[in-house]
């Protein structure tokens, strides 16, 4: 295997012009830890313990040495609990990629992707909980300098082929939990995931989207343009390099991410066999809290729900203010007067979180007097409930 220099000025050449330069020029050990980084990103598949092991133990720089040294480095190897026959089978896997590593760095620069480490504020901490399966760096689109996650951050996944049910709920729980300060992370999928991510946009909140393939490659294609949205205000990101397509094991490689990533996760609609359950299943390896919505006990795309609820204590969601209590958030009290409706409640009822509505509008939806109206608006606004903004009012 030929051995690519990992010289401070070799990564700096690499690295020159990319977004994920930025701080480290005049730092050489930092340089380098980043260009090596990109090169083991595109030398190894996601989540491969034996490149991580070796990593943990001897740096992304003195590891890349050991993966691509031709023979030797058993027992430094050895020292990350790394056989010499298990050592030897990773190289082989190795081996036919060594030749254009560098091709990830030009890719990357011809897309404006940066390369974000676990060096970088911006890292999500949670990722590193993955241990050696942790991913050795991130792709991104986005502003450099804009975190993955913002706040809290809840994983909203489920069904590809959701029903109109499940949509609508993936649509209300992104929504409200964005609208007040919660990162909604997701896969950009068909169903759930876009969804997610497209009620998150709408109230101008941050989303995260975790690809299966490379940044520059929109999957699956009709999503392009909501992508190109995310990557204006929040991020797309993915441990593989530009150019590489999304496969069934990145597919599942990535799910891990996105269970890391977020501080809970909520499976919102999924079938007996879904890949949210993937999901699911590391939110609860890594010690996630877990949520999943119900559905009418007929319905096959809500079995998956149901099987968490009974096999996995997962936590039955049916509002936002679950996923707060899930995530550790404060949870307002109900001051509707013990469920009383008045007409403080029809104008709470006026109000929505995503759209913003003038004074008149919203006395029209609750059957009141403008006057009426704007006087329990100005009081709902003193608890907190409502919020004014130069487009009208939303309920908080």
């Amino acid at each position: 295997m030929t051995v690519p220099e990992v010289s401070a000025a070799a990564a700096r050449e690499a690295l020159r012009g990319s977004p994920g330069a930025r701080g480290t020029d005049h730092d050489d050990d930092a340089v380098r830890d980043r260009y090596a980084r990109g090169l083991w990103s595109a030398l190894t598949e996601p989540g491969d313990g034996v490149a991580g092991a070796l990593r943990d133990r001897w740096g992304a720089v003195g590891a890349l040495a050991i993966a691509l040294s031709p023979d030797g480095g058993e027992e430094r190897a050895a020292e990350a609990g790394i056989a010499p026959d298990a050592l030897q089978k990773a190289r082989d896997r190795w081996r036919p990629r060594a030749g254009d590593l560098g091709e990830a760095f030009d890719a990357a620069r011809r897309a404006g992707a940066a390369l974000l480490t676990p060096a970088d504020p911006q890292w999500p901490a949670g990722l590193d909980d993955l241990g050696p399966h942790a991913p050795v760096g991130l792709w991104t689109l986005g502003a450099p300098d804009r975190p993955l996650t913002q706040g809290s951050a809840v994983a909203l996944v489920g069904a590809r082929a959701a029903t109109a049910y499940g949509e609508h709920v993936a649509m209300e729980l992104a929504a409200e939990l964005a609208a007040t300060g919660t990162t909604v992370v997701s896969g950009a999928a068909y169903g759930v995931d876009g969804c997610a991510h497209r009620a998150a946009l709408r109230v101008e909140g941050m989303t995260l989207a975790l690809l299966a393939g490379g940044v520059d490659r929109p999957y699956p294609a009709g999503h392009s343009e909501m992508l190109d949205r995310i990557a204006r205000t929040g991020v797309v990101a993915s441990e593989v390099p530009c150019g590489s397509t999304p496969t069934k094991w990145r597919f599942l490689a990535r799910n891990r991410l996105i269970a890391a990533a977020a501080d809970a996760t909520v499976v919102v609609e999924a079938g007996w066999r879904s890949g949210s359950l993937n999901t699911a299943h590391h939110a609860a390896a890594l010690g996630r809290p877990l949520g999943a919505v119900p559905g009418p006990i007929t319905s096959a795309a809500s079995a998956g729900c149901h099987r968490l609820l009974r096999e996995a204590d997962a936590l039955c969601i049916t509002n936002a203010d679950d996923v707060r209590e899930l995530l550790g958030l404060p949870v307002a009290a109900a001051t509707d007067g013990g469920g009383r409706t008045d007409e403080r409640t029809r104008v709470l009822d006026a109000l929505s979180v995503r759209a913003p509505r003038a004074g008149e509008e919203v006395a029209r939806r609750a059957g009141l007097s403008a006057g009426d109206a704007a006087a329990l608006l100005g009081l709902l606004e003193l608890e907190g409930r409502a919020a004014r903004g130069i487009d009208g009012w939303r309920r908080c």
